[in-house]
Parts: structure tokens; sequence; C-alpha cells
């Protein structure tokens, strides 16, 4: 598969996941219930966890309305994502605050014995809480568990995390958090 390709395709992944009332079009509506849906992943009572995604979540909002929203009706249509997520989020300077802060606050929301690694367990309840089913996240956790130990620490987590969104190599680890290319 061509490098522009695997982009696209990821992307059209991720447009599918946020645009949660299915209507074709991103909305703050959208990425407030995709922030409820991730902040599911938090224990009761995690309130800084929750806090941390839905903050990161509005910072993502409001820089796909500032970078992709060229019609100005307030919506960012799939073709607009596209763009803003290959020139805009995914950008150094946005990058590490528009994605990788949802990352760490759900990798820690997720590790529900503190211990600093997710347990296959504890990963596929977190894709499962996602809508992301066993069959696919069992097998990507094996894939960006890159030491073998059984456990995906948080660097592993956030290599893979990078990789989905960066890497152009359809096979690289990070690729098949959401199912293969």
């Amino acid at each position: 598969m061509p490098a522009a390709a695997a982009m696209s395709e990821k992307f059209d992944s991720l447009f599918a996941w946020f645009d949660q009332d299915g209507d074709g079009q991103l909305s703050g509506a959208d990425f407030q219930a995709t922030a409820a849906v991730f902040s599911r992943t938090a224990r009761p009572g995690d309130d800084a966890n929750v806090k941390a995604i839905h903050e990161a979540f509005g910072q993502w909002w409001d820089l796909l309305v500032e970078h992709a929203d060229t019609d100005g009706d307030g919506l960012v249509s799939r073709e607009e994502f596209r763009v803003v997520m290959q020139d805009s989020v995914t950008a150094p300077a946005h990058f590490e605050s528009a994605v990788m802060r949802i990352a760490d606050a759900v990798m820690d929301a997720f590790d529900t014995n503190g211990d600093g690694v997710l347990s296959l367990e504890e990963y596929v309840r977190l894709y499962d809480t996602l809508g992301v089913p066993r069959e696919v996240s069992a097998p990507a956790f094996a894939r960006i568990d890159l030491n073998g130990d059984g456990v995906v620490s948080h660097a592993e987590y956030r290599k893979a995390i990078v990789e989905f969104y960066l890497s152009t190599d359809p096979s690289a680890p990070g690729n098949y958090l959401l199912g293969p290319l």
C-alpha cells in the first residue's frame, strides 16, 4: 500500500470514529461525544484524567476548526479532516498537545493497578470501551508489546500512537491499533 493511501486510510478510520452522530461531518458535539467515550476509560473518581481527556479533545477540535473549516460552517468534512491531520494536527507544534495528551491520559486511566504498564486484559478493556473488538485489540497488543514481556509500557503505547498518526509504513505495529490497514 502506498504511503499516501496508508495515511488516508488511517485518517478515514479516525474520521469515522470521531463522527459520533454519523452525519458525515465532524462538529464540536462529535468531539464532546468522543471525549465522553474516552472518559469512560477512567476509573470512578479519576477526575484528573477525565478532565485531561476533555481538555485535549477540546483543544483538538479548536485546532481542527482553526485550520480545517475552510468554509466557516463550524463543521469539518472528511476531506478537510484529511488535510488538517497531515498539515496541522500531526505537525510537531501540535502533535504532543493534540494527540499525545489524550494517549497519556487514557494510558493512565486504564493502568488500573498503577504499575505503569497495561496488561493484555487492561488493554483489551480499554479498546472495548472505545468500541474496538477483542479480535482486533488482542492482536494489536501483541504487536505493540515490542519487547515481548507480556505488557505494554507507557513508552511502547506512546510509540504505537506516534506510528499510527505519523508512520507511512503500513506494517508498523502502531498502525494496527484500530485493526489492520
